[in-house]
């Protein structure tokens, strides 16, 4: 199980999941960028993902699908906004393929990977919401409950490859 990091939000808006992960910072970082792999620790039990599509690279698109246990399908599209590799992933929903506009943006992620030592990976994923509404909402969907359950799952992943 990940060992929990009491790391401050830098604003109202924001929500943090800090983590000392047990397992390699690049093998972290490949279950955040290979869809194979991302298919696999994604969405908390017992929801899955179904699929992941990612061009890794400033500017990329990606489209990660949820599924519920009923089998409803919720899409994630988003574009890369910056990619350091093994290090450090910036995402959002603000906007779709092709730097289209999304309908309704709600969250950029920024992800940090650093090594920590003994084989084991400093994990930090800040969520900068549009509003301090979307940010409530965040985490009323359960959002340190769900993004720490990922945590296991991508520990647990990451430990294997």
């Amino acid at each position: 199980m990940t060992t929990k990091l009491d790391i401050a939000p830098n604003s109202d808006r924001e929500l943090v999941l800090a983590r000392i992960i047990d397992a390699p910072r690049e093998n972290v970082y490949r279950c955040w960028t290979e869809p194979k792999l991302v298919t696999q620790w994604f969405a908390p039990k017992p929801w899955t993902t179904p699929r992941a599509e990612m061009d890794v690279r400033t500017g990329g698109s990606s489209l990660v699908v949820m599924a519920g246990p009923d089998g409803n399908e919720f899409p994630n599209p988003g574009i890369f906004l910056e990619v350091v590799p093994g290090r450090k992933i910036v995402l959002t929903d603000a906007y779709t393929k092709a730097w289209e506009p999304s309908e309704k943006p709600f969250m950029t992620v920024v992800l940090t990977f650093e090594d920590e030592g003994e084989g084991k990976t400093r994990y930090i994923a800040r969520v900068a919401h549009w509003s301090v509404t979307d940010r409530e909402k965040h985490e009323k969907m359960g959002f340190h409950e769900g993004w720490g359950q990922c945590a296991d799952q991508l520990e647990e992943l990451a430990k294997r490859l």
